[in-house]
């Protein structure tokens, strides 16, 4: 299956070229109306005065060419079909529609097609009286013994450079020697872990083994000089600045362009950079530029490090501003930097305290929830992820260690429902622990204001159900707590009334055939019916544990 999105194969490229100018952030940019197969896209404040600057290839390999047209980078692109080279005839009429007595430079990257099709629409530019000089990149480095190094994302740095120049007033032959020069310094290398997907492609061959990277993969899918079984970011990094590093001197000073071939994660990205700043290279490097898309293999799993050698000329062209749709900023490589802060106190100050009855509470309600994790994990496992047991017994065995160590302040109910919410926070994990934290740290804060402890308690409620997002009738432990705590708020001694409420509670949760909050708000009606919540049926089992063993109430 094609894994691409487009609507038809003939005018993909044309329909990608509407869809980038349309959105140009300049408004400085314009589509030749010429022949639909040639697809040349020019500045429209260009002034033929200056050298033109003309660059293009195959598309697929976007933001390159069309989105670094513009002032201070090219003057045309000429985009081909897929990982294709423009014909002779769309890259001669680029450079007739552009080109004034100044001249034009053509970037040509180093495959058989562009220098073929660019070779000859320079010449029969000249044979028109057209001055016109080239600049063939071949910065890759993967294939060492190959006489035609690949020209891949070193590109963006002739864009940039030549683009300077000519913005600047250079005559032609003085813009290129400054690029020749430069592209000599141009050394790049790329990996990824998979291929790209074509348009109508049908094949799902994987050719790049499970684990592994290719080593200097063409940006047309072309097979890399090796293949490697790791895909941890330190151990490629290091890899690659490796055979960077062998192509300059010990003290030269870098920029080093970080390129997405497409597919790889903005985090992963910053993972990559982050091993770049700590690799050998790392003391060389003084500017970067990117991480960002700028030669891309359409949708490759991989990235490439372009290096360029600095000095003073090239630093002042790679910062000077540009007016492009894609991008191109290079910054200076600072060190991570930490704010120093005084940490607040966040952690509940109490002193152990006694308090008989307070003990004996917590006591029969850590026992009831502990004793109910099976039962309530059963329950669970017909409506959620059979865990509610197991997430209230794991809260219950961390308040009941604290009671049976004396760490709780059980003579402070405000200091108390305080600590037993952040001790839930910690030892009953899940969304369950976070609410229940809440919960209880609510009431203590409540209490603290002067409420009492049943009024404390309905506040509390009040704060989950606003951050939890459910409410009375949702089919969650609200349906038995609220009728509860709303039958003592008038009669803080009624506990029969209380049990009875959040009894019934739970019988309206076993009716629902629809739940509207947590895990089961996306089962069906088959799977809820008759089911009641086991958040509820928890609640309603302790209310009915302290009224069976506190029979003062």
């Amino acid at each position: 299956m094609s894994n691409f999105f487009f609507n038809d194969r003939a005018s993909l490229v044309n329909d990608a070229i509407e869809g980038t100018l349309a959105t140009a952030p300049y408004n400085n940019l314009v589509k030749l109306d010429t022949d639909p197969s040639m697809r040349i896209v020019v500045r429209k404040d260009w002034d033929k005065k200056k050298v033109a600057i003309i660059s293009g290839g195959g598309s697929g390999h976007e933001p390159t060419h069309l989105g670094f047209v513009g002032k201070g980078m090219l003057t045309a692109a000429v985009c081909g079909d897929l990982f294709a080279s423009p014909s002779v005839d769309a890259v001669l009429t680029a450079i007739t529609t552009v080109t004034g007595d100044a001249g034009c430079l053509l970037v040509i990257k180093n495959y058989t097609g562009d220098r073929l099709n660019f070779g000859l629409a320079a010449e029969k530019a000249k044979q028109l009286g057209y001055k016109v000089e080239v600049v063939m990149v071949k910065d890759d480095i993967s294939l060492p013994d190959n006489k035609q190094p690949r020209g891949i994302a070193g590109t963006i740095f002739i864009h940039k450079l030549a683009g300077y120049a000519a913005e600047e007033g250079y005559s032609l032959e003085e813009v290129k020697h400054f690029v020749d020069k430069a592209n000599k310094q141009i050394f790049s290398l790329g990996v990824a872990m998979t291929g790209c997907d074509l348009p109508q492609a049908q094949s799902d061959e994987k050719r790049i083994p499970k684990d592994s990277i290719e080593l200097g993969l063409g940006i047309h899918g072309e097979s890399g000089a090796t293949t490697i079984n790791t895909q941890n970011s330190c151990e490629v990094i290091d890899i690659v600045t490796a055979k960077i590093k062998a192509c300059v001197s010990a003290n030269d000073r870098l920029v080093i362009l970080i390129n997405n071939l497409g597919g790889v994660s903005v985090i992963e990205m910053a993972i990559i950079t982050k091993e770049l700043l700590h690799s050998s290279l790392a003391s060389q490097i003084d500017w970067i530029v990117g991480p960002h898309w700028f030669t891309t293999a359409l949708d490759m799993k991989g990235f490439s490090l372009s290096a360029l050698v600095l000095d003073d000329k090239i630093v002042k062209a790679l910062i000077a501003p540009v007016k492009i749709s894609g991008f191109f900023k290079a910054v200076q490589i600072t060190k991570l930097e930490c704010m120093s802060i005084n940490p607040v106190e966040t952690k509940v100050q109490f002193t152990p305290s006694e308090n008989p009855v307070a003990a004996h509470i917590i006591g029969i309600v850590t026992k009831t929830l502990n004793d109910l994790e099976d039962k309530l994990n059963d329950l669970d496992a017909k409506v959620g992820d059979g865990d509610t047991g197991s997430t209230f017994a794991a809260g219950a065995r961390g308040i009941a260690e604290l009671l049976n160590t004396n760490q709780l302040p059980l003579s402070d109910l405000s200091k108390l429902c305080l600590v037993i919410g952040e001790r839930l926070a910690v030892v009953m994990g899940g969304s369950s622990g976070v609410l229940m934290s809440i919960f209880f740290t609510a009431t203590g804060q409540n209490i603290a204001e002067g409420a009492s402890f049943v009024e404390g308690l309905v506040f509390g409620l009040k704060q989950m159900k606003q951050y939890g997002g459910a409410d009375l009738g949702d089919c969650t432990m609200i349906d038995a707590l609220q009728p509860a705590l709303e039958v003592l708020l008038k009669n803080s001694h009624d506990l029969l009334s209380a049990v009875q409420a959040a009894e019934k509670g739970v019988e309206n949760t076993a009716k629902a055939t629809k739940a509207k909050a947590g895990r089961s708000s996306y089962l069906n009606s088959g799977s809820l019916a008759g089911n009641p919540d086991p958040g509820a049926v928890a609640v309603a089992d302790v209310f009915a544990a302290l009224l069976k063993q506190c029979p003062e109430n």
